[in-house]
């Protein structure tokens, strides 16, 4: 009887059945008073009962909303009885589901920003390690070959730096939705030879082998953040091929997508790595002395924000064959 509305119900029910009792006993009898008296002593007592459970059942929710606030694991408050209270016990357990989701959500996005950080850091700090030292070295020594050989390495690390810190900040952009990418109907072999212009000079270097072939067909993307992708998926192959090894470029269409293959003969990825490859950081056991492990998981990035998709095969020994897919339709 702690709860004032119920006692306040309570009373109001007493008093109107003692009042039409006295009523009904003056105009009809004393057994017109009993029955009246009798019956509404009933009708209150029901009244309670019921209001009493309803607002147990109201109390109940409100100790769990102040549990799902602590941050508790509560259980489903579900059932699948009729009327408002059911009603209002589902939108509450939606809501809270999703307040959790979020709150998982959160979590995870902390999780992989503490680890990105890390990750970041450790790749600037090596380069900046390696310039401080090349520095020091720089102060004391006289030897003009010696201080042109030091300024060399400090040039190439600072390219290394600039690379990372463009890479990321177009990783950024593209995660926080702040780039538009605009997508036109572009010839695939334009696509091709602007994404392979960086490389002539290095494959020619490295004595690698060129073969193209690129069908008349037009691909829906946008055209500099595509070439970007293909880029990082060329600079992926060729950093992973010798003086003899083939790179190959071909196109295809079908009525589900386009697709552009970039396939190589170079030492391949192992299994254990390949399901790998796309997440950033991640450098498998043949990857180069100064991968990084972010320009397969921008180029991912890219072609999921434009419905598209990158598969990958490969073979430890025997090379590796990527495929951007285009879709004609949004999955």
């Amino acid at each position: 009887m702690r709860n004032r509305a119920l006692r306040n119900c309570i009373l109001a029910g007493s008093v109107s059945t003692l009042i039409l009792a006295a009523v009904g006993l003056y105009l009809c009898g004393p057994a017109a008073g009993v029955l009246i008296l009798l019956s509404g002593a009933v009708l209150t007592a029901l009244f309670a009962f019921y209001t009493r459970r309803r607002y147990a059942a109201i109390r109940d929710l409100n100790d769990y909303l102040v549990r799902v606030l602590a941050g508790e694991d509560v259980p489903d408050i579900l059932d699948q009885r009729e009327g408002e209270l059911s009603i209002l016990k589902s939108n509450i357990y939606k809501t809270t589901t999703m307040l959790k989701s979020q709150r998982e959500l959160l979590a995870k996005d902390k999780a992989d920003l503490a680890r990105a950080i890390a990750d970041i850091s450790h790749q600037l700090k090596t380069p900046l390690t390696s310039m401080m030292v090349m520095n020091d070295l720089l102060k004391s020594e006289e030897d003009p070959e010696k201080r042109q050989e030091f300024l060399e390495v400090q040039q190439t690390q600072l390219d290394r730096m600039n690379w990372l810190i463009q890479t990321l900040l177009k990783l950024s952009k593209l995660d926080a939705g702040t780039v538009e990418l605009k997508r036109v109907d572009v010839s695939a072999r334009s696509l091709v030879d602007e994404a392979l212009k960086p490389f002539a000079i290095l494959m020619e270097m490295k004595g690698l082998c060129l073969s193209v072939s690129c069908d008349d067909i037009r691909v829906r993307c946008d055209e500099n953040w595509t070439v970007e992708a293909i880029q990082n998926i060329i600079k992926n192959c060729c950093e992973h091929m010798d003086s003899g090894d083939t790179l190959t470029i071909r196109t295809g269409d079908s009525n589900l997508f386009t697709r552009i293959s970039i396939a190589d003969t170079g030492c391949g990825i192992a299994a254990e790595d390949l399901p790998h490859i796309f997440e950033r950081f991640y450098k498998g056991k043949n990857a180069g002395r100064d991968s990084v492990g972010i320009g397969l998981s921008l180029s991912k990035t890219i072609m999921e924000n434009q419905s598209g998709d990158i598969l990958v095969q490969s073979t430890e020994g025997c090379g590796t064959c990527f495929e951007l897919r285009f879709y004609k339709t949004i999955l």
